[in-house]
């Protein structure tokens, strides 16, 4: 049974109530009780199928960023914990490359991680994320394992308690991130004992420490002669700020791995113009300390940070695994929805936009496909925009050329015509979008303080503008393909049944396969005979396309047509199999006819290799009726089928249903239909016919991935 996630919390939430505070509590000792250097707790968006990291603890946030807001769609280990209401354990860069390509894009350093979904009640709350260092064991011992589910459930009780008390607890809109007891020193080193301080200055090598946000938290003068710079001038900085040749992804790289896996690292860099260092880092749970030494080095012009080895800065490289990452994820994007909060992911944290907005053109004029960040005026000022405007939405997208407006006063002399989109932004990049030379819409990046766009950031923007624009192109065909597929699925479906008041009630459902734009081949339909005489028939056409909706129609058609005339089942079974024949579609369909006699109360079964139907006798549970299994039709023109009488009382329920409601890879078939039973025993009691079909078919449309179309159709004699 699948795991239920809590309904939508009010927007009230308190930053600093019990609850919180005894989440972040618990969330601190699942990190120092499982030896584990950092932890994360992921809440559920209200009204989305996504979490959102609300609190951290032990990595720095900008390692993580585009895990901050996780679709429960997307193959990560937090979404797989709660969909699977298991523990998840990666051992090593090497399974999470295998399980999680995506992921390791982010982290591709040796750790060790656990995700544990936060349960309660059969109601999953959220989930929590705890990391290991490299040298932890390969494989979780159980004790670990124990008292991580245990203060799991501690979590999860007071999320659930908080829910039931009418103050449910939702994701906070910045992650919080918890301090480390104890800190590290504090900066220009006054926290550092003198007998320390002076032991480090006598050492002939530089010494320097590093906190776990990479900021320069103590150096030795040794080290800052050695890297050409004053002691009071390093403190608090970022070394790759502070000291241009060290501004290189790769030794920013080092670091990272540095504080993900653990392990000591370390690198050579070159101070201009010819001195060379070496660097050792040693990380732990409070920071890195950094022994610099001169060294002797051959040269190496391919070496980071040697001079003319690139014409212009370099992005962070925190950046660069977020684009990576967004690369990977735009190829399964499916819907535009979907390539907008992509980019938001991404894109805002690796540039530091403060807002995004996905416009896209179509008719002439832009169109709003969402936004992150901004007021919804922001977008209502952009909407029905003509694609031929002077704005610097519309601007970009005619001229093929991103407009970037580094502060209001650049706005105002490039547009002087223009309104301000937005008084809350004051630096703009509108990028166009681009795919096989056609125009297909304007990504608009908005920022709070003035932004100067150096030349790398503009070139890197500019890649990023043709990775949206083939996701959000394919998007619109995947879109405009499912809306004909569901158009054309719906119109060979029965657009309403036949009532039959105070003899049957009746609900029916379809719910499509969760995967691909094809189109199913089940169908169902009711015909009413007479006033105390109906056949119901359901069926499933083998394959998902054009051809395999068209036999559908065909075969439903026929089926119709013979039952119209009052024919038995056998009969309409036989003649509906010499048209599949006939036609030799190259295709097989199953079907289970049902002629009922309501005045009786007895109903007459033919099936041609389908599913049996079930039967609910109140007081006498559910039965899974034997229906002498024909052939499917399409097979054999000789084919003959047999007829199965069953009495059906009033208020009883005959269910008859297509194999996606109840196969399952790996399952046998046969416990998968027992199950459905017990199902169908546990709801029989609810009045509305409605709620037994929604409830039947709700297991189905929650699975992760469903591999095929379900058809229900549900009679009730009165």
């Amino acid at each position: 049974m699948p795991v239920q996630r809590p309904s939508a919390p009010p927007p009230s939430a308190v930053r600093s109530s019990p609850e919180r505070r005894r989440l972040d509590r618990l969330l601190t000792s699942a990190v120092h009780e499982t030896d584990a250097y950092g932890g994360a707790l992921y809440l559920p968006l209200p009204g989305e199928d996504a979490l959102r990291l609300d609190v951290l603890m032990g990595v720095p946030l900008d390692f993580i960023a585009p895990w901050v807001r996780v679709p429960l769609s997307a193959p990560t280990p937090g979404g797989d914990a709660m969909r699977g209401a298991c523990l998840v354990w990666i051992s090593g860069t090497g399974e999470l490359t295998r399980r999680y390509p995506q992921s390791a894009l982010i982290l591709p350093y040796d750790f060790r991680l656990a995700a544990v979904p936060l349960l309660s009640g059969g109601v999953c709350y959220g989930t929590v994320l705890l990391f290991w260092p490299a040298s932890h064991d390969e494989r979780l011992p159980g004790e670990e394992r124990e008292r991580i589910e245990e203060l799991a459930a501690e979590m999860a009780g007071v999320l659930r308690g908080a829910a039931e008390a009418g103050k449910p607890l939702r994701p906070l809109a910045a992650t919080r991130v918890l301090p480390e007891p104890g800190g590290v020193a504090a900066p220009g080193g006054r926290s550092v004992p003198v007998a320390v301080a002076d032991f480090l200055e006598r050492i002939p090598e530089g010494s320097c420490a590093l906190g776990l946000d990479a900021r320069i938290t103590y150096i030795s003068r040794r080290g800052a002669e050695l890297v050409g710079r004053e002691v009071e001038e390093l403190m608090g900085s970022l070394p790759w700020e502070a000291l241009p040749w060290l501004d290189d992804p790769v030794y920013e790289d080092r670091y990272r791995a540095a504080v993900i896996s653990r392990q000591a690292t370390s690198f050579t860099a070159l101070r201009p113009p010819d001195q060379w260092l070496a660097f050792q880092l040693f990380p732990d749970a409070t920071g890195i300390s950094v022994l610099i030494s001169p060294a002797e080095v051959e040269e190496h012009p391919e070496q980071p940070g040697a001079a003319g080895s690139r014409p212009g800065e370099p992005t962070r490289v925190g950046s660069i695994y977020q684009l990576m990452h967004l690369a990977g994820a735009l190829t399964k994007a499916t819907g535009v929805r979907q390539v907008m909060e992509l980019g938001a992911d991404h894109l805002m944290p690796a540039f530091g936009a403060a807002g995004l907005a996905l416009m896209v053109a179509e008719g002439g004029r832009m169109h709003q496909a969402g936004h992150r960040g901004f007021p919804d005026a922001t977008l209502d000022h952009f909407d029905r925009m003509p694609v031929s405007g002077h704005a610097p939405v519309a601007r970009a997208l005619a001229q093929g050329t991103p407009v970037f407006l580094a502060s209001p006063e650049e706005r105002v002399r490039l547009f002087p015509g223009s309104p301000p989109p937005d008084q809350l932004m004051h630096a703009w990049a509108f990028l166009p979008l681009i795919a096989s030379g056609r125009p297909v819409g304007t990504c608009v990046l908005g920022y709070e303080e003035p932004h100067p766009f150096p030349p790398e950031e503009r070139a890197a923007l500019t890649s990023v503008s043709g990775l949206l624009a083939q996701a959000l192109d394919r998007a619109q065909l995947y879109e405009a393909k499912l809306r004909l597929a569901q158009g054309l699925q719906q119109s060979l479906l029965p657009q309403s049944l036949p009532p039959m008041a105070g003899r049957l009630d009746i609900a029916a459902r379809y719910a499509s396969a969760t995967h691909g734009m094809d189109i199913g081949g089940d169908f169902y339909d009711l015909i009413r005979l007479d006033p105390v005489t109906a056949g119901a028939f359901i069926g499933d056409v083998q394959g998902h396309n054009v051809t395999a909706a068209a036999l559908m129609g065909q075969v439903r058609t026929a089926v119709h047509a013979h039952a119209s005339v009052g024919s038995p089942p056998d009969e309409v079974l036989t003649r509906a199999n010499r048209l599949v024949t006939d036609l030799d579609p190259g295709l097989f369909t199953s079907c289970l006819y049902a002629h009922l006699d309501l005045s009786r109360h007895r109903a007459l079964l033919a099936s041609a290799g389908h599913p049996p139907p079930l039967l609910h006798i109140p007081g006498r549970g559910t039965e899974i009726l034997q229906v002498p299994p024909g052939l499917l039709l399409g097979i054999d023109s000789g084919a003959r089928y047999e007829v199965a009488e069953v009495a059906v009382p009033a208020g009883s329920l005959l269910v008859l249903y297509t194999d996606g409601l109840v196969e399952r890879p790996g399952e046998d078939i046969g416990l998968s239909i027992s199950a459905l039973a017990d199902r169908v025993s546990a709801l029989a009691d609810l009045e509305r016919l409605d709620d037994i079909a929604d409830a039947l078919v709700q297991p189905a449309e929650a699975g992760a991935q469903r591999a095929d179309d379900v058809a229900l159709l549900l009679l009730r004699p009165c």
